[in-house]
């Protein structure tokens, strides 16, 4: 689970949405959201993890799919649940026990603020939670190393070799991968790369 300092980053930012502050752009997903749904049935039961103030979770739900959603930030969470009527769940990746529930699995920059050596485990279990053939969407950011970022939330760094090797010991094959900028805060930005694999 993300830590102490990195939930209170998403709690002060949950406030700030609750009252009004409009939320960041995100970076055009399009063609990561086709390639994530193309494998999969028409109505997918789909779990948005670490789904922040709901966004992806609302935008698959009017997309007629069936969606979960949970986030390791109470004040996330409250926010979420409020802007998609969903019973969002409170918890991270580390406390995942479904086991074949879902068809696919939104990771959109979540598991970047576990500690490197917690990520093997978080793979394995969303690898348990999906059905045969279950697809993966993982955003991360690109880099080698680790530490608080500029909003003081703790961030992990990975290559796109890191992420390869992780995804295919946790048991997923990547269909794709694509790199892009993100940016989080006024004047930066980081490059990211959203991996797209299926169970």
């Amino acid at each position: 689970m993300a830590d102490a300092a990195t939930l209170a980053v998403y709690a002060r930012a949950a406030r700030d949405y609750a009252q009004g502050t409009p939320l960041a752009p995100e970076p055009d997903y399009s063609p990561d959201i086709a390639a994530f749904l193309a494998p999969l049935p028409i109505r997918a039961r789909l779990l948005d993890l670490g789904c922040g103030p709901g966004t992806w979770a609302a935008h698959f739900r009017q997309m007629g799919h069936e969606v979960s959603a949970c986030d390791p930030c109470p004040e996330m969470a409250a926010l979420a649940r409020a802007r998609t009527g969903l019973a969002v769940m409170e918890m991270g990746a580390e406390k995942l026990e479904a086991r074949a529930a879902y068809d696919g699995i939104w990771a959109n920059f979540s598991l970047l603020h576990l500690p490197r050596a917690a990520l093997p485990e978080a793979l394995q279990r969303i690898h348990r939670a999906l059905r045969p053939k279950g697809m993966l969407h993982l955003g991360m950011k690109l880099g080698h190393d680790a530490g608080r970022d500029a909003l003081g939330r703790y961030v992990t760094y990975y290559s796109e070799a890191d992420l390869t090797d992780l995804t295919q010991a946790a048991g997923f094959t990547a269909l794709r991968s694509r790199r892009g900028n993100r940016h989080d805060r006024p004047g930066a930005a980081d490059t990211f790369v959203i991996v797209t694999a299926h169970g």
